[in-house]
């Protein structure tokens, strides 16, 4: 006999699915990139397919008559975004991006975000200067936007391959930045669960983290917020598991790729020193310093100015040049109005933090999951308030509360046992199988 509990999951789901069909419908027809539009119109059909299997799954659940085995899971609707949504958009943008025209000022020719080349282009300095990043009052020309590497030396990583192997069109293809990305994201999502001890996903966890269209179209036309989410959701799932030094380390890795990740230091180390004492916590921050210092003072020494100009003063809107990031997001329009406005959104902002950081203290996180929620709220109210960003960057928080349910649904599985002790036998022979 069919429960209520399941019409209604199939009308969220049908809701989820017809929103993001209007999506990908409203960028076939008005968005700038040309990246963009090939990305839509492969992803119409992937939301279509996810809206027609579930409208049928939903009336044959009301009839009592909804069918068993392969055809009648939600998970199909998930296969097939997956499939039109990101994994043929990325194959033929890779493809199309061989003809050469991406450099070009025109955004309806790209067949990839400025930022792949960027991450491609800063592997080549690394390698022929020591340092990713140009003197951008050097150039012997006006500086542009494209002329900036805004992230931190680890990103660089990405574009290795590329600078190693390309030179061809099937070199060229295969080592792709965003293939790297992929794959980069991926080996997280597999190491996290096996952390996890491969709890069930929730279909709700990958529609948040993998089938909403921020991720789907990052996937296909960029990819670095993927790697970066990816590698943040495995530090958390390292804190969790009791591994302080790894996630100190990973954490700074994914640091260095990007600032905007940085308030997960505060976050994981209340968590650990919540579960696991003081000394988890300074073998978390001494690998976490340690780390960074590492990565990133050979590459300060070789150019101190530029490596400020790129890393901190690009992104903050105060180099040579402004950073272009301007979604209409909260911060950006109140900052919009003049000083007044700025400082009123940097006064929200400080607000936000506050709020976050009393959070934090009256309730500590005590697992995993709630560790994850407290991340998704504060780096979705530093992205919608900070005066330059982008609408892009929301992938962040809902990739963290996608992976806070998988947590959750770990956490829930797993029998309480005193931190020192060992699982039931029942458990043991459970979560080692």
């Amino acid at each position: 006999m069919t429960k209520d509990p399941d019409r209604r999951r199939l009308t969220i789901d049908l809701v989820f699915y017809t929103g993001c069909l209007v999506f990908a419908v409203v960028n076939t027809a008005v968005a700038e990139f040309y990246g963009y539009r090939v990305w839509a119109n492969f992803a119409v059909a992937g939301y279509g397919l996810a809206v027609v299997h579930t409208t049928w799954l939903a009336i044959a659940t009301r009839r009592g008559a909804r069918p068993s085995g392969v055809l009648g899971s939600r998970w199909i609707g998930i296969g097939a975004i997956g499939l039109f949504a990101m994994i043929l958009p990325l194959g033929m943008l890779v493809i199309r991006r061989l003809t050469g025209v991406d450099w070009l000022i025109t955004p309806n020719s790209w067949a990839a975000q400025p930022e792949v080349w960027v991450i491609e282009r800063s592997a080549k300095l690394l390698l022929e200067n020591g340092t990713p990043y140009v003197d951008v009052t050097a150039l012997g020309r006006a500086a542009e936007v494209n002329d900036y590497t805004p992230y931190g030396p680890v990103m660089t990583v990405f574009g290795l391959p590329r600078a190693l192997l390309g030179g061809g069109p099937v070199a060229d293809a295969l080592t792709d930045a965003r293939w790297m990305f992929a794959l980069a994201a991926v080996a997280c999502v597999l190491l996290t669960l096996r952390l996890l001890k491969w709890p069930k996903i929730p279909v709700s966890a990958a529609q948040l983290a993998l089938a909403c269209p921020l991720t789907a179209l990052t996937w296909a036309v960029a990819g670095p917020d993927l790697a970066i989410a990816g590698l943040l959701v495995l530090s958390f799932a390292l804190a969790a598991s009791g591994r302080p030094l790894v996630s100190g380390l990973v954490l700074a890795l994914v640091i260095s790729a990007k600032l905007i990740v940085a308030p997960a230091a505060v976050v994981l180390g209340v968590l650990l020193l919540t579960r696991r004492g003081p000394r988890a916590l300074g073998g978390f921050a001494a690998a976490l310093v340690v780390t960074t210092l590492v990565l990133h003072v050979p590459v300060y020494l070789v150019d101190p100015k530029a490596f400020v100009e790129h890393v901190f003063r690009f992104p903050l809107g105060l180099g040579v040049i402004k950073s272009p990031a301007a979604s209409p997001l909260p911060g950006h329009l109140i900052a919009s109005l003049g000083p007044v406005g700025t400082a009123f959104s940097f006064a929200l902002l400080g607000i936000a933090a506050v709020a976050i950081l009393v959070w934090l203290v009256r309730r500590p996180p005590a697992t995993g999951s709630d560790a994850l929620l407290r991340m998704a709220v504060g780096l979705g109210a530093l992205i919608l308030l900070t005066p330059a960003t982008r609408y892009g960057y929301l992938v962040y928080p809902l990739i963290l509360l996608g992976a806070r349910l998988v947590f959750a649904a770990g956490e829930s599985s797993e029998t309480a046992v005193p931190e020192k002790g060992t699982a039931p036998p029942a458990q043991q022979s459970a979560t080692s199988s």
